[in-house]
């Protein structure tokens, strides 16, 4: 499981594992949970690919970011290593 850090969202982290470049399971911690579960049950079975051009760039309100963009920069991050 790789835990990500978010930054300037309402969720305090991310918990995700992705196998062969499939995402396999999500928990955010913290956030509006019935949406982040909706979220994560979405993106749960497809490729990280497809889940960062979907996520990517999304805002929340005013903010910079959105917790659907930070997932798209965890999954971003893990792809680059």
């Amino acid at each position: 499981m790789t835990t990500y850090t978010t930054s300037g969202v309402c969720a305090k982290k991310i918990d995700f594992i992705v196998e062969d470049g499939i995402v396999k399971k999500i928990e955010f911690q913290s956030g509006c949970s019935g949406n982040l579960q909706g979220v994560s049950r979405l993106a749960e079975g497809m490729k990280v690919e497809e889940v960062i051009s979907r996520l990517k760039g999304i805002k929340c309100g005013d903010k910079a970011s959105s917790c659907p963009d930070q997932l798209a920069q965890a999954l971003a991050e893990l792809k680059a290593k």
